[in-house]
């Protein structure tokens, strides 16, 4: 009896340690996670997009290469890190890898500079509840907001959206580009045709501290 008392008394306290040991370790994670923050590689972003011309909707490729990035923070997941965080991209820093030259200075001219206050693309990052997340964008005079995807592979995050530009009232640009580039945007139909969806993507680099 008393062997079985002395027993059931080791269970006991082996439990307690173990209880304790787990709680401590719980505690630990915790707190490690409590002061490991993400703050946002400024000079690692990259922003890409993709237009769409011919009534196939054949895609054009496109990128800038210059972006500034203001009023970063840190925070405790990667999109508190970029919540507020707010950015201007010049619009001379487009990028079409155009063979002939010429596909860039059109879409300056014709799309871009019929635009008021076209020198720059604006906005500001904004993460919302659930692990959503969405950018205001300022273009043509026009604010409106674009709500994104994200994914990640280790510390390289990636955001995808989707720019109706009637949102900018940005349509007499896209005419306008049309018209210029009238017989490269014609199709198999015989319709010249550019649409007013673009499809836009960022990366980003984060790090921890």
């Amino acid at each position: 009896m008393k062997k079985i008392a002395l027993f059931t008394l080791s269970l006991l306290v082996f439990a307690s340690y173990n209880c304790k040991d787990a709680k401590k370790e719980k505690k630990q994670v915790e707190e490690m996670m409590k002061t490991e923050q993400y703050s946002l590689v400024t000079d690692s972003t990259k922003v890409s997009f993709t237009a769409y011309k011919t009534s196939e909707k054949l895609p054009v490729g496109g990128k800038f290469t210059k972006i500034s990035i203001s009023e970063t923070s840190s925070g405790a997941t990667a999109l508190e890190a970029l919540n507020g965080t707010k950015f201007s991209i010049p619009v001379s820093s487009l990028f079409t890898n155009d063979a002939t030259g010429t596909r860039d200075p059109k879409i300056i001219e014709f799309f871009f500079g019929v635009m008021k206050n076209t020198e720059l693309i604006s906005g500001i990052f904004k993460a919302g509840a659930d692990n959503t997340c969405s950018i205001d964008v300022t273009l043509n005079g026009e604010t409106a907001n674009i709500p994104l995807t994200h994914e990640s592979s280790e510390n390289t995050y990636t955001f995808k959206g989707v720019m109706n530009l009637e949102n900018w009232k940005a349509l007499d640009a896209v005419a306008s580009i049309n018209k210029a580039c009238e017989a490269l945007h014609t199709g198999k139909d015989g319709v010249s045709k550019t649409w007013s969806e673009v499809a836009i993507q960022a990366e980003v680099l984060l790090e921890k501290k």
